[in-house]
């Protein structure tokens, strides 16, 4: 082995160094360091070629400065005419910002932000870089998606160096960017392969230096490990702005939030759905997630769950048939088994109900709800004893509370905002937990119940 270089272990999924291989990373990860080659007269080259623009952004050093001293200007915020993607970013691009998306492949990646470079270039000049296609691709996908652009402002490079995407940027005055993907790209300034922690790093850091000094807008998509987080060093996070997450649900809706963003909050979701168009946004979710029958049947109970600062009406539906097998069934689509097992097990104590069914739980839409969303106890149970009695529950009625384990009905967050969703919804009657009624809840044109327990709530829909 050569005096200029020696041996270091990176690891893959934090991107931590080590001299040597060991079985556990600090991190918590087991056998992920992997054998690299550093070159020690690259690395000083690197570092000295850096130390003179430092930090993320380039603008590190020339001493402290008082507060008064420093000149303030707000980010200048650009909407991109894709309604759900202004929504997360709080108003829309900011310029000069750097952003991330991530999801699963199939997410809608490359397919959302293919509209966006195509409506950012008609304001100004935009780039798309792609590493992991050809451009006639990326044309046949502008053509299917029936995108419109501006064929004078939108131009489209195939590279994998950082250092020529930057050339193509200062030559075009390129204004708007997007990067697919980080983990396609090197850079001269790190070894090791493309993907690698160094990789992804250095290559975030120099397109990150270059958007900051020059305005440039830019989107880098990035790939995720499987645990549905982003792939390489977790200081890529820390150097961009924004990093919004893709989420797939099981059917076509896309959901979009950012968990991070410099230029706002991180509250907003954005939902999609994803057809033969693209990726496009849902401005009313809440009628998708409504199977919009007329006809009323047993087995169905609708809620308000809150996604973000977003509330978002949805049906419940339930089928209980008699088991043929020894042990009953539970099946259910987008919600968590254990809290289903949960909630019988309180059915079967506090109302002495018998449940020696098969049981089969779906949310239309097929939107997937978090475990930590608990105010649908009330319209699951309901709609599980609909189907097991065979009794109808009016589709004007809104139920929503949590269910705790001695049968009490136990108040959610945002009570006052979820039964306002309903109302403008037309839904007549909503049952709430006793302890999120409020006055202000008395002029909506709907009828509120309170509950306190699950008795109260079985006497009032019986």
């Amino acid at each position: 082995m050569s005096k200029a270089s020696k041996l270091q272990f990176f690891c893959t999924d934090c991107g931590i160094d080590y001299p040597r291989w060991q079985g556990q990373c600090r991190c918590g990860a087991w056998n992920t360091l992997t054998e690299m080659k550093v070159s020690a007269n690259k690395k000083q080259r690197s570092a000295t070629k850096n130390s003179s623009v430092g930090g993320y952004a380039g603008g590190i050093g020339g001493g402290s400065k008082k507060i008064n001293e420093i000149e303030s200007t707000e980010a200048e915020k650009q909407l991109t005419g894709i309604g759900e993607l202004d929504r997360v970013l709080c108003g829309g691009v900011t310029t000069g910002s750097v952003n991330i998306i991530s999801g699963d492949p199939g997410a809608g990646k490359t397919t959302l932000l293919s509209d966006l470079v195509a409506r950012m270039s008609k304001i100004t000049a935009s780039l798309y870089c792609t590493a992991e296609e050809s451009l006639s691709q990326f044309k046949n996908r502008v053509k299917r998606l029936k995108l419109d652009y501006n064929e004078d402002e939108l131009y489209l490079l195939s590279e994998t160096s950082v250092e020529a995407i930057i050339e193509e940027l200062e030559t075009h005055k390129i204004k708007f960017a997007v990067i697919d993907s980080i983990q396609a790209v090197v850079t001269e300034n790190a070894n090791g392969s493309p993907g690698s922690p160094s990789q992804v790093k250095s290559a975030a850091q120099s397109l990150t230096q270059y958007c900051k000094q020059n305005d440039v807008t830019m989107f880098i998509i990035a790939h995720v490990n499987k645990n549905n987080e982003i792939a390489g060093p977790q200081t890529l996070v820390h150097i961009v702005d924004a990093l919004l997450h893709i989420d797939t649900n099981d059917g076509q809706i896309r959901t979009l939030r950012a968990n991070k963003n410099r230029f706002g909050d991180i509250d907003t979701v954005g939902i999609f759905k994803m057809c033969e168009r693209g990726m496009l946004s849902v401005d009313n979710p809440s009628e998708i997630f409504l199977s919009g029958s007329t006809t009323e049947s047993p087995g169905s109970a609708i809620t308000c769950i809150r996604k973000g600062n977003r509330n978002l009406l949805l049906e419940i539906q339930c089928l209980t048939t008699e088991t043929e097998a020894e042990f009953p069934q539970r099946v259910c689509v987008g919600l968590n088994m254990n809290r289903i097992k949960m909630l019988t097990g309180i059915l079967r104590k506090h109302t002495k109900t018998k449940i020696f069914h098969d049981t089969f739980f779906n949310i239309v839409g097929g939107l997937k709800i978090d475990e930590s969303e608990t105010c649908i106890d009330l319209a699951l149970v309901t709609a599980l004893l609909s189907s097991l009695n065979d009794f109808v529950i009016p589709r004007t009625t809104c139920i929503m509370g949590e269910l705790s384990l001695n049968g009490d009905v136990r108040p959610i967050d945002s009570g006052v905002p979820r039964v306002k969703e309903a109302a403008q919804h037309g839904f007549t009657e909503i049952f709430i937990p006793f302890r999120n009624y409020h006055k202000s809840m008395e002029g909506l044109g709907a009828k509120i119940t309170p509950v306190k327990t699950i008795h109260e709530l079985l006497k009032c829909i019986n």
